[in-house]
């Protein structure tokens, strides 16, 4: 299976919980027309087994419920908020989490399950992968590293916040670091003279014109990681080939995906006044961009405290 755009790794976490953003993300996609017809067997609650329906059991919702709530707007965090109080009952405690990720994340490891997964990845061609449970089965099978993935397990020391021009990379990515008390880098000041001049005359850079600029952002991200300074760095990271360059250290870095649409987008570059890029070169920044398959995905059109609140309980900082 390929990579969903939109679509989480079920290791990525919400507040407390691991796989509720995917099913989140199953619910919006579906909604959408965009979930692959290979995922609907297996979305919902009707199967007992499926990670949907023992989801919703541990939350004591119906899957119906959750899809109502969910499409009805608001963030993974308010959404989560309103799953835990839904049945009228006490939310579940940090234990009962903590007993659900390590449970549902193993699946498949030495136990029942185990068959299932060595037989989907032998179908899948993906037999010589380190797979060992169902989590890790989806994440290579969707083109993902479980290794990354699963680094929920250790805080990051470094966040990038990408998106194209007008989607609020620096807005949000200095709300979250303020927040947090970490530094804030805005990788457009890293851009070479030449650069900017060339954006600023409305023309599109190449991958020639942006290398140097990628290896600067690089650098940046190797000194935070080395001296262990948490930090947040805003940059349009558009093309896999440059979030590869950027990602120094998967396990301690992780990607925020600001995914707005086109007519939001344009709006915000044409009301924005004295920027080096301008709203003309918008198109040509969405034929470049390569969504990613393992970036927590934000909705632009919030406010950026929203933003910073669901980026917090989507990372569990």
């Amino acid at each position: 299976m390929s990579a969903v755009p939109g679509l989480r790794s079920p290791y990525a976490r919400v507040g407390r919980l691991v796989y509720f953003g995917r099913m989140l993300d199953k619910i919006r996609l579906h909604a959408a027309g965009a979930l692959p017809t290979d995922y609907l067997a297996n979305l919902g609650d009707s199967k007992p087994t499926v990670f949907d329906g023992r989801i919703c059991r541990f939350l004591r919702i119906t899957f119906a419920d959750l899809t109502t709530r969910t499409l009805a707007g608001g963030s993974d965090a308010d959404i989560l908020a309103w799953a835990d109080t839904h049945a009228g009952l006490p939310p579940r405690t940090d234990e009962e989490c903590e007993i659900w990720n390590a449970f549902i994340s193993k699946r498949g490891w030495r136990d029942l399950a185990t068959p299932l997964v060595r037989q989907r990845a032998a179908e899948s061609g993906l037999a010589d992968r380190p797979i060992e449970t169902m989590f890790d089965y989806i994440d290579f099978d969707e083109g993902r590293d479980p290794v990354a993935t699963r680094a929920w397990e250790q805080k990051p020391t470094v966040i990038v916040v990408m998106g194209v021009s007008g989607s609020g990379k620096s807005t949000t990515g200095h709300a979250l670091a303020t927040a947090l008390g970490w530094s804030f880098t805005d990788a457009d000041d890293l851009h070479p003279p030449a650069n900017l001049a060339k954006m600023a005359a409305g023309t599109p850079l190449t991958d020639a014109d942006r290398a140097p600029w990628l290896d600067a952002v690089r650098e940046r991200i190797a000194t935070a990681l080395a001296t262990d300074a948490p930090a947040i760095i805003a940059c349009s990271a558009l093309k896999q080939a440059y979030r590869d360059h950027l990602f120094v250290n998967r396990q301690r870095m992780r990607l925020v995906y600001l995914r707005g649409s086109r007519e939001l987008l344009a709006a915000r570059l044409a009301a924005r006044a004295g920027h080096f890029m301008p709203a003309s070169l918008l198109d040509s920044q969405l034929a470049a961009l390569e969504e990613p398959a393992d970036a927590l995905v934000a909705d632009p059109a919030a406010p950026p405290a929203a933003l910073v609140t669901t980026i917090r309980a989507g990372l569990g900082l």
